[in-house]
């Protein structure tokens, strides 16, 4: 983190308001971002930051109020915004799969010699732009190839290679491993250096104070306040995110039950081998370890979702068949996915009809729908879990993020599940959601249900878990009780074994 110093607006939105039908996204907000600093944009989902980042991007036009890059207004149109120096990049990349690094790089300025594409000058344009940011990337390598890191190198070359003053991340490092976030930061401090202005979007407030100069909060689609970083922490950010203390949750320490969920030897070559656990009433059991430690494809498999070569699964006692997830269902399992976007939810379906989704037959007798059936579903899961919505009716799309993720938790608590699965169930929301989240893992658990949780969060596993048991390279690398719990333990075990 650097000190705040004074630099010169690059881009500067002032006063702006977008209202949507039904919503306010924006309120009289103002925003800029400096010559040679990290601004990060922080707030709750919903808070208007998507809004406000696609009206720097020129996709929409500020209902009032006025966005403005070198001191000229922006209009509303991407090329506009391109073209003025302004380049988002997304969480995932936007390249086109089928091109070479080097064409993606020159896209729309491929360079020309008598009205014919010169490879020479697109190469030679294409290795000074990725000697800034990824010298060892090969240029001739198909985007489809690239993984999620060198895909966001990329672009940020391609910003580079156009002259861009303005970069807008969003949500920069949602799929990249600590290894490559560290060498995204090293990229993002060489290019502030050189007098970039950067706009950082991220709900991991750790790196938002490794890696942010000033700090803009949004609540509500109004402004609540933009500081330098150095005089800001923790707590007061998430004070001005949610307009409230947000306590940490821990889980309650009391004996657990009978064995609900017994796993044994469970294999499947180049995945997972000879994974065997236990999961009591009660209990919190939570898989840790790196990314690729075969945490997901293990609880894929015991759901039935993917397939295992040997072992057993046993629900309450009873052998589950695998591959088969209607008979884990039947059974009385429960799994929250990792990507609620595209293994959870049915964006083209209402929140009504998501929520009802694994209670289906049970809500259409005789082949129909009982609308009255389901509209009691989710009114208990409103009340229940504190899920905040326009109308039953919305869509899906309509929520946030932690919202969503709370209609997808519902979803599986009306089926009264005797081991509910969680897979990352915090991430990509904000730290108010992740709190509610977290209270009703904590309550779950005390009111006799069997949890198995997998997370890459150390404070979450460290203030949620029962038990710990860390994998690497697809095998259970160690055991932790509770009162061996410790960021050192999980580590040593996660890297070492």
């Amino acid at each position: 983190m650097n000190e705040a110093r004074p630099a010169d607006p690059v881009l500067v939105a002032e006063r702006v308001t977008k209202a949507f039908p039904g919503v306010l996204a924006l309120d009289d907000v103002s925003f800029e971002a400096r010559a040679g600093e990290v601004n990060a944009l922080v707030g709750e989902n919903g808070a208007g930051k998507s809004t406000l980042i696609k009206l720097m991007a020129g996709f929409y036009a500020p209902d009032s109020g006025e966005i403005r890059v070198g001191g000229a207004p922006l209009l509303a149109d991407p090329a506009a915004a391109h073209n003025a120096g302004v380049a988002t990049i997304h969480q995932e990349h936007h390249l086109v799969p089928g091109m070479t690094v080097a064409e993606n790089l020159t896209l729309g300025r491929w360079p020309t010699r008598y009205g014919f594409l010169s490879r020479r000058e697109m190469m030679r344009r294409a290795a000074a732009a990725l000697d800034q940011v990824a010298p060892d990337l090969d240029p001739l390598k198909l985007a489809r190839q690239l993984s999620p890191a060198e895909g966001q190198l990329v672009e940020i070359a391609r910003a580079i290679a156009e002259e861009s003053r303005v970069l807008v991340m969003d949500e920069p490092t949602t799929s990249l491993s600590a290894r490559e976030v560290r060498a995204l930061f090293e990229t993002v401090r060489r290019l502030r250096s050189r007098g970039l202005a950067i706009v950082f979007v991220s709900h991991w407030l750790e790196e938002v104070f490794e890696i942010a100069d000033r700090v803009t909060v949004l609540r509500d689609g109004r402004l609540i306040g933009s500081r330098p970083a150095a005089g800001l922490d923790h707590a007061g950010v998430i004070r001005m995110m949610v307009g409230r203390d947000v306590e940490e949750v821990t889980t309650a320490s009391t004996p657990p039950g009978d064995i609900v969920l017994d796993v044994e030897g469970l294999t499947r070559e180049g995945a997972f081998e000879n994974v065997s656990f236990a999961v009591r009433a009660g209990e919190i059991v939570t898989l840790a370890g790196l990314v690729g430690a075969g945490r997901s494809e293990v609880v894929n498999a015991i759901f039935g979702a993917e397939a295992y070569e040997s072992g057993s699964v046993r629900l309450a006692g009873a052998r589950l068949p695998p591959g088969d997830p209607n008979a884990a269902m039947a059974a009385g399992l429960g799994y929250v996915p990792e990507d609620r976007r595209r293994q959870a939810l049915v964006p083209a379906m209402s929140v009504r009809s998501n929520a009802s989704l694994a209670r289906l037959e049970q809500c259409s007798p005789g082949g129909f729908i009982d609308f009255a059936a389901e509209q009691r579903l989710v009114e208990e899961a409103r009340r229940a879990l504190s899920i905040r919505m326009s109308s039953p009716d919305a869509a899906i799309t309509t929520l946030s993020g932690g919202n969503q993720q709370k209609v997808v938790i519902a979803r599986w608590l009306a089926c009264e599940p005797k081991l509910l699965i969680l897979d990352e169930p915090t991430k990509g929301v904000d730290v108010g959601a992740k709190a509610e989240i977290s209270e009703i893992i904590v309550r779950l658990a005390a009111q006799g249900r069997a949890i198995l949780l997998v997370s890459s969060e150390l404070p979450e596993v460290l203030a949620l878990s029962d038990r710990v048991l860390v994998m690497r390279a697809g095998r259970i690398a160690g055991e932790l009780s509770r009162a061996a719990l410790s960021p050192e333990r999980i580590m040593t075990l996660a890297t070492v074994g």
